[in-house]
Order: structure tokens, then C-alpha cells, then sequence
């Protein structure tokens, strides 16, 4: 009888060019792409980030130990994290999100509220009261940055505008002139990278650490 095309018979399974069975051609690729993949794994998960991270801390020791702030031998902080501060002598930081307490750097994250969500309404509304409570003769309108959390919840920076609009405040818990608080902000100030590249802005910490060393005019007797 004629076989049809297509039809099912029983002849032999096909055998590749060489002639080595499908089962030995399973085996022959098998074993390279486990080898292949214990190889990179090596050399992507352990070789290369030793050695970048080794790059890393001979060129930027500084960063890549975390940029902490040392202060008479002891870290009080790191100049990429943000701190809160309440102290009316304190500038302020950007209201962070994170929890179980802000600036929390192993929960970065943001409110993820909607600007009509009636909660962020509510605490915008609370950081705008304990801002005018802080400095009721300011009627200066509060900067952006100083009512509402960023994305990380971790931003050590504020605007330039944040850090001026809190001076007045500054100089008059610590007994300095405005000139000289502002002067401060002024020295402390960082501007885009080429003039291009990010915000005006100042490091909280860096800025406070600052400010305790002013010391106040002494009293005239």
C-alpha cells in the first residue's frame, strides 16, 4: 500500500548530521549551558561587583562608604539621607513618608496619595499650620517642597526658597542676624551640574551642623 504523505509510520526517529541520537544531543547541550550559567553567575553576582565596589572606594571613598557625617568622632548622619528636625533654631527637613519612622531608609517610599486624596490634603494643611506656628510674622508664601514628601521620602536637600523662607525663624531662635543665617544658606548653596543638570538646593544636615557652629553675639551687660 501506498503511504500518504503526512501519515504516520514507524520508521526510526530522525537522527541530526552527525548522527548522534536526540537523547545524546540533549545532554551534549545541557551540560555547556549549566557551565555557562555557573560562569556568569560568578563573574556578574561576585567578580564584578568586587571589583567595581573596590573601584569604588579607592576613587570615592567618601560616597561609597555612604557619605557620613562625622562629628568629634562619632557618625550623626549622611549627607544622602535626610534627618528630621523640629527645633525652631533647626532648619527643617522635606516631610518624609517612609515608615515605621521618616526617613527610613530601609521603607523608602512616597505617600502615594493623589493630590484630591483628602488624607494628603489634610497633612499638607497640618505641616502649612506648624509652619506658620513656628514663624507667625512670616507671611511669605511657604515653599512646595517644605508641605509635601518626594517619592523616596528620604530627600536630604531642600529648595533654596525652602531654606530662606525658614531663616528668619533661624536667626531669632539663635539670637544672629538674619544677614547672617542667610549668609550661611548662601555658602552651603548647590546649583545644577552645568548648569543644567538639577535644582537649587542646600543640605539640611550640612546646613544645621553650620549653624551650631555660629556662636550667638554675646549679651552686652
Amino acid at each position: 500500500m501506498t503511504e500518504l504523505p503526512g501519515a504516520i509510520s514507524d520508521a526510526a526517529p530522525p537522527r541530526p548530521r552527525g548522527g548522534e541520537p536526540l537523547e545524546g544531543l540533549g545532554k551534549s547541550v545541557l551540560r555547556p549551558a549549566i557551565v555557562l550559567l555557573l560562569l556568569m553567575t560568578a563573574l556578574t553576582g561576585i567578580v564584578y561587583p568586587l571589583v567595581i565596589t573596590g573601584i569604588a572606594h579607592t576613587v570615592f571613598p567618601d560616597r561609597a562608604g555612604g557619605s557620613v557625617i562625622m562629628r568629634d568622632g562619632k557618625a550623626i548622619g549622611s549627607r544622602l539621607i535626610g534627618q528630621p528636625f523640629s527645633a525652631a533654631g533647626y532648619f527643617w527637613s522635606r516631610p518624609s513618608a517612609t515608615t515605621p519612622q521618616p526617613y527610613n531608609g530601609m521603607d523608602s517610599t512616597g505617600s502615594n496619595l493623589g493630590p484630591l486624596n483628602p488624607a494628603f490634603i489634610q497633612a499638607v494643611k497640618g505641616r502649612i499650620a506648624a509652619l506658620r506656628a513656628a514663624d507667625p510674622g512670616n507671611t511669605a508664601p511657604i515653599p512646595v517642597d517644605l508641605v509635601t514628601a518626594s517619592a523616596s521620602g528620604l530627600d536630604p536637600d531642600i529648595s533654596l526658597a525652602a531654606a530662606y523662607y525658614q531663616a528668619g525663624r533661624v536667626a531669632r531662635a539663635r539670637h544672629l542676624s538674619l544677614a547672617t543665617v542667610r549668609g550661611l544658606i548662601a555658602a552651603h548653596a548647590r546649583y545644577p551640574w552645568l548648569g543644567m543638570i538639577g535644582e537649587p538646593r542646600v543640605n539640611v544636615l550640612e546646613l544645621n551642623l553650620a549653624l551650631d557652629a555660629v556662636k550667638p553675639p554675646a549679651a552686652v551687660k
